[in-house]
């Protein structure tokens, strides 16, 4: 009888989607190391589009879970794994040089915290993108909010988490004005108000797992790349700008979609259970914007200028980045498709 070698007996947690994915996952799953970096190399210079690469963008996720935690399968002696990192590196270069490609450089203001909330609220305001709150609360079908759950949970089930890497890389002002934001965002005190746990019991009352990456290999790239920015922002000590504008701007675009989202959601007949974390949202974040714009990103700005175009950056990525997912969802919804992704690739 042959020998089954010992890689063939992992269990990974997600399906590879290439070369790259592949061997990474059973990297972080405790097999053999491969040349996973030079894989990563070959696949950058060979993809036209590294944030709808799927390939490239699982690989990033599952390096970034490792680094949360929060994928049970992941070997925690891998986490800071040399060859690991340098895949990541290898990635991450190739994932912010397309973003700072594509998303243009938004006019900078003056570095004081009433300019920078100013020019933060103009270019929030100025976004155009398509409105997936707007579908889901007039249009959407009952199965097209199930999917839009399921597309939520991969940033969702870790929310706040990845702009909290930014607490200890910051002081004084803009470092209260986080803890200030996150401790709502962590239920101030009460397990039981956890934003993640609203949206936790919101998906076990749709139906839908809440366990964490239970639906990765049904999302596309787009969506796996919205979390990542994200992730990569807050992990890499020289973006802290763009972390601070990433999430400015998330809480400043938050309040009112979410209050369509849950118009949508009770119109489609979901109980307050799933309405619930929606509806905390729609009070929460409209406090948190004015904090995020002036007391974060603008304190930051006033202690270091030199960090303002990250900011601004930051900001930018989370309108385009985030648009670029409901630009996918409707474009999918509006042809009568689905937006997973097909059975056949999962």
């Amino acid at each position: 009888m042959a020998a089954v070698d010992a890689d063939d007996r992992l269990s990974l947690p997600f399906t590879p989607r290439g070369p790259v994915s592949a061997a990474v996952l059973r990297h972080l799953a405790g097999g053999a190391p491969t040349n996973h970096t030079a894989l990563a190399d070959r696949a950058v210079a060979a993809s036209t589009d590294v944030e709808t690469d799927d390939d490239l963008q699982l690989a990033l996720f599952a390096l970034y879970a490792s680094a949360y935690g929060s994928v049970a399968a992941f070997d925690p002696e891998r986490e800071w794994d040399p060859s690991l990192l340098a895949t990541r590196g290898v990635i991450e270069r190739a994932f912010e040089a397309a973003l700072r490609a594509r998303v243009p450089q938004p006019e900078l203001p003056a570095t004081t915290m009433d300019a920078v909330a100013r020019a933060l609220f103009a270019l929030t305001a100025a976004d155009t993108g398509p409105s997936l709150s707007r579908y889901l609360a007039k249009k959407a079908t009952l199965d097209q909010a199930h999917e839009f759950l399921v597309q939520r949970s991969i940033y969702t089930l870790r929310e706040a988490d990845p702009h909290s890497w930014a607490i200890p890389r910051l002081t004084g002002r803009p470092k209260a004005a986080l803890v200030e934001i996150q401790s709502d965002e962590y239920g101030g005190g009460n397990p039981g108000r956890v934003h993640a746990e609203l949206f936790a019991r919101a998906v076990r009352s749709a139906g839908l797992s809440d366990t964490y990456g239970a639906y990765v290999d049904d999302v596309p790239a787009v969506t796996l790349a919205s979390h990542n920015a994200m992730s990569m922002f807050g992990l890499n000590r020289r973006l802290l700008g763009a972390i601070v504008g990433h999430l400015a701007a998330f809480e400043m675009t938050s309040s009112v979609p979410n209050r369509l989202y849950a118009e949508g959601l009770r119109r489609l007949g979901f109980d307050d259970d799933v309405c619930g974390y929606f509806d905390e949202h729609v009070e929460a974040d409209a406090v948190h914007e004015q904090i995020a714009a002036r007391d974060l990103a603008g304190s930051l700005a006033e202690d270091r200028p030199d960090l303002l175009p990250d900011i601004l950056f930051g900001a930018a990525v989370c309108l385009s980045v985030d648009g670029r997912v409901g630009e996918y969802l409707l474009d999918a919804w509006t042809r009568g498709e689905s937006s997973l992704r097909p059975e056949e690739v999962r």
